[in-house]
């Protein structure tokens, strides 16, 4: 708003308030002047007025220009002016040049829809040819990768399975573990029930009693022969072990950062497990010069000088004597004796706490003597106190039996068998247990013989689809998925079959009826068999309420 001056009469003015809206739409232009001299132009006063709204009738309206056709009258002419002529009295025009057009035939609408009929019909025929082609190259070349698939799936598994013979085999000649000569006395005593067999079969009376002791001397013979792998390999694994033991306490303390990266940091005691390693290496290590030999022995002297002990003056002892034996210039192999006594002190020197404090937390037997009282039982059989853990305890057992030691001794005189396929699939059965992560816990207390009768027993060590029988390619699965694994709720197949298994939403649909009840009287097998053990009375209770909910 803003004030003006109005003439009112001839010599007086009045101030009067002018309000101007300012508009919210395109004005129309209705004309008006412009200043030839300043340029400015001037509209008409209708121009700043709000207009008229038309009044709302309830009816949607549309205006002229959208409800007729905008027609434009334009002459057109040619670029070329032409002009016909014709013979006429006085003027003679020539038709050699003029041309005979002929109507031609005239077809009726049929007939015209009829040709583009035909002609859709051919265009679909061409059309389709080259979908077809398309299709079937497609097909071609899915069927070409699948067989390449195929193939390189079987070379997988034939490679797969001469590396197991190969493994096997290495096993057989080089046996290093306890399953090594778990499996080496099994093929033992599997050779000897097939010669048995054949001399009861071939020979009577005297021949073959005669024949049955020199199977005896034989079996003897390859007895002794196992022992002496097993003396060399303890000998080896006991000094992997010792390394083993003596790395973990020169290893740096590990942490992960927030931005996920490894920290690693060495503090006092990694320090001095490191600097004590290398020692044990080096004087473990043979056939060096005496030079080298010297200056390791004068290391290790200036090391165990730090405490002052029995132990250490036995070390230092011994030390003196190596050194004043090798400046008179005695024989190597006469030293090895003297040699093995040196790391055997040394060893035990890193195995004290207060020389070497990382090693605290590694040791078998703990510090406290009181912690020596807790969860110790008596072995009946060895007649030793040892820990729980080196005591299996089956399923079914109700009291504290014989140890591992024992147990595997009684194995290797008697029934010689191989746990060692059972312990892959009870492994690999456990690792998928834990991936659920729906806190199974019957799984944890099935142990070897358990699985054992589980697997040969109620399924018979075969496939339950394919017949399969080589338990390196077997697993063993739940049988539904929703629920936790159990001896009453699990299936023995091949890890192909078992991917399929597992993928599968309804099983009563999946399988027949007769495949559906030969798996539930196999459920109801192990039901009862397991019944009997007391871990598992109240697993069994549990799942027949919930099926009785069900």
């Amino acid at each position: 708003c803003f004030g003006t001056s109005i003439l009112t009469d001839s010599d007086s003015f009045q101030e009067v308030v002018v309000k101007i809206e300012r508009r919210t739409y395109n004005k129309p232009f209705l004309g008006g002047f412009r200043n030839i001299s300043t340029g400015v132009e001037f509209h008409n006063a209708g121009s700043q007025t709000i207009p008229k709204k038309r009044p709302d009738k309830g009816i949607q309206l549309f205006c002229k220009e959208t409800q007729t056709v905008v027609e434009k009258n334009k002459q057109q002419q040619t670029r070329n002016t032409t002009s016909t002529q014709m013979t006429k009295i006085g003027l003679y025009v020539s038709n050699m040049t003029d041309k005979l057009i002929t109507p031609g035939k005239y077809f009726t609408a049929e007939e015209y829809h009829k040709r583009r009929l035909e002609a859709v019909i051919v265009i679909q025929k061409y059309f389709r040819r080259w979908h077809a082609i398309n299709l079937v190259q497609k097909l071609m070349e899915e069927k070409r990768l699948r067989l390449a698939r195929e193939a390189q799936e079987e070379l997988q598994k034939k490679w797969e399975k001469e590396e197991k013979l190969r493994r096997e085999y290495e096993k057989k000649l080089n046996p290093k573990t306890r399953e090594d000569f778990e499996l080496l006395y099994h093929e033992l005593e599997l050779w000897l029930q097939e010669e048995t067999e054949r001399i009861n079969r071939t020979l009577t009376g005297a021949e073959r009693k005669a024949a049955l002791c020199a199977l005896l001397e034989e079996e003897t013979e390859l007895i002794a022969c196992i022992g002496m792998h097993k003396l060399n390999a303890n000998v080896e694994n006991q000094q992997k072990a010792i390394l083993q033991l003596l790395g973990k306490c020169a290893q740096p303390r590990r942490w992960k950062a927030f931005d996920g990266k490894i920290t690693e940091m060495d503090t006092q005691n990694t320090l001095r497990g490191k600097e004590l390693l290398e020692i044990y290496r080096s004087i473990n290590t043979k056939d060096i010069p005496k030079d080298e030999r010297t200056s390791v022995l004068l290391t290790l002297k200036c090391t165990v000088k730090e405490h002052d002990c029995k132990l250490t003056q036995e070390i230092v002892a011994l030390i003196d004597r190596e050194v004043d034996l090798m400046t008179r210039e005695v024989k190597e192999c006469n030293l090895e004796g003297l040699r093995k006594r040196i790391c055997t002190l040394f060893l035990q020197y890193i195995k004290v706490p207060e020389f070497n404090p990382g090693v605290a937390g590694l040791l078998k037997v703990p510090q406290d003597p009181l912690r020596l009282y807790k969860n110790v039982y008596f072995c009946h059989s060895c007649e030793n106190y040892l820990p729980s853990t080196e005591f299996p305890i089956p399923a079914n057992s109700r009291t504290i039996g014989r140890c591992r030691s024992c147990y595997q001794l009684d194995n290797e005189a008697r029934k010689r068998e191989a746990y060692f396929k059972y312990r892959l699939i009870l492994e690999n059965l456990r690792k998928s247990e834990v991936d659920y992560q729906d806190d199974t816990k019957i799984v944890f207390l099935v142990q070897l013989p358990d699985m054992q009768y589980l697997i040969e027993s109620i399924w018979n060590s075969k496939s339950a689809l394919s017949a399969c029988s080589d338990l390196y390619e077997l697993v063993m699965i739940r049988w539904d998925k929703q629920q936790e694994w159990s001896p009453w709720n699990t299936i023995l197949l091949t890890k192909e079959e078992a991917d399929a298994h597992l993928k599968l939403c309804n099983l009563q649909e999946a399988y027949e009826a007769p495949f559906i009840y030969k798996i539930e009287q196999k459920h109801i097998w192990a039901k009862n068999y397991f019944a009997q053990f007391p871990a598992m009375s109240s697993f069994l209770h549990r799942s027949n309420n919930q099926a009785n909910a069900s």
